[in-house]
């Protein structure tokens, strides 16, 4: 049997070598979930449960069936999964041919050839970020000591999956608030040519808005071509001058 310390060390090193920026928040959750079953090597394939517009979903998974025997308990509200991100504990089945647990969740598991599984719950400052799902296709192939290392992997999973969310989410907010500045800019230097007509500033604005209704266009687009067209407008020689 691998020495499953080495296996979590090195799957530990190689998720924090891991910067959640090279990649997506998709690609960060596949990595960790191909990740643990280098720690577990017992686990035949893994699948990640996190909130996905506030509903559970196996949002990454290394085989197709997982989100196909997940699916089950996420109609039904039960699971090993939801209760280790519920519970924040670690829920082991040993054979889904005898789980009395959840009957629903281990029939599926069944019959798709899943025998046992194994499911962490996720945790970042001490708040449940999702959960880890271990399966394989044999009875009782997780041991203590395998939940224990699965265990270990987990913690520094879940600070890797908050770091990510973070970061995308701020990522997400600077792109939104650069574009709201871009946005901005180009509304203000529209009334600026509209002001420059004799309007007042409001005045200007509302025209903006108008034209912007009437025409079933963002606001953005409709002051971009007043000032594309002023912009063509202009006499060659004063864009020149303007230009230098």
């Amino acid at each position: 049997m691998p020495n499953q310390p080495d296996h979590l060390a090195q799957s530990v090193a190689a998720l924090s070598r891991f910067f959640v920026g090279d990649g997506t928040l998709a690609e960060t959750l596949t990595r960790v979930a191909e990740l643990s079953q280098q720690a577990v090597p017992n686990a035949d394939f893994a699948g990640i449960t996190m909130l996905v517009e506030g509903r559970p979903r196996t949002g990454v998974f290394t085989d197709e069936t997982s989100p196909d025997i997940d699916a089950t308990q996420y109609e039904t509200g039960s699971g090993p999964c939801l209760d280790a991100f519920r519970n924040q504990i670690v829920y082991r089945i040993d054979s889904t041919d005898k789980e009395t647990r959840w009957p629903a969740f281990s029939e599926a598991a069944a019959a798709r050839g899943v025998k046992s599984t194994l499911s962490l719950p996720l945790v970042a400052n001490h708040e449940g970020v999702g959960a880890l799902n271990l399966y394989s296709h044999v009875e009782a192939a997780f041991s203590e000591e395998d939940e224990h290392v699965a265990m270990q992997f987990a913690n520094q999973a879940g600070i890797v999956l908050a770091n990510a969310q973070a970061y995308w989410d701020a990522h997400q907010l600077s792109q939104d608030l650069n574009e709201a500045m871009k946005s901005r800019a180009v509304i203000e230097q529209a009334k600026g040519i509209l002001m420059a007509q004799g309007r007042t500033a409001d005045e200007a604005f509302q025209i903006l808005v108008r034209a912007s209704q009437r025409e079933n266009t963002k606001l953005r687009e409709v002051a971009g071509e007043l000032v594309r067209r002023a912009e063509q407008r202009r006499p060659s020689t004063q864009r020149s001058d303007s230009s230098r």
